[in-house]
């Protein structure tokens, strides 16, 4: 029975870990800069911003008490809205 449990605690913990992981995605590059060159440079900076936080993480051995990851994902869902704002542009 204590087994059982154990192996479901696990199995739960799995599954969260990798759902946070699957979440996470890095930032991308992908707005036209001939098209949009702001959006372009914004989603570049996101990209650096992005970079510098898993630099951070390296430096400081992982342990930044889940702020950084919070600021990983706030930049991904920037990153999404910046193309999002390239792709409504694009359907005036």
């Amino acid at each position: 029975m204590i087994k059982n449990r154990l192996y479901v605690a696990v199995f739960c913990s799995m599954l969260v870990l990798g759902g946070s992981a699957l979440a996470q995605r890095e930032p991308r590059e992908d707005i036209n800069p001939r098209r949009h060159p702001n959006l372009a440079e914004a989603q570049r900076f996101i990209r650096q911003a992005y970079d510098k936080l898993v630099e951070g993480q390296r430096a400081n051995e992982w342990d930044l008490g889940g702020h950084a990851r919070k600021a990983k994902e706030l930049l991904d869902g920037a990153d999404r809205e910046v193309k999002l704002a390239a792709e409504a542009s694009n359907r005036r």
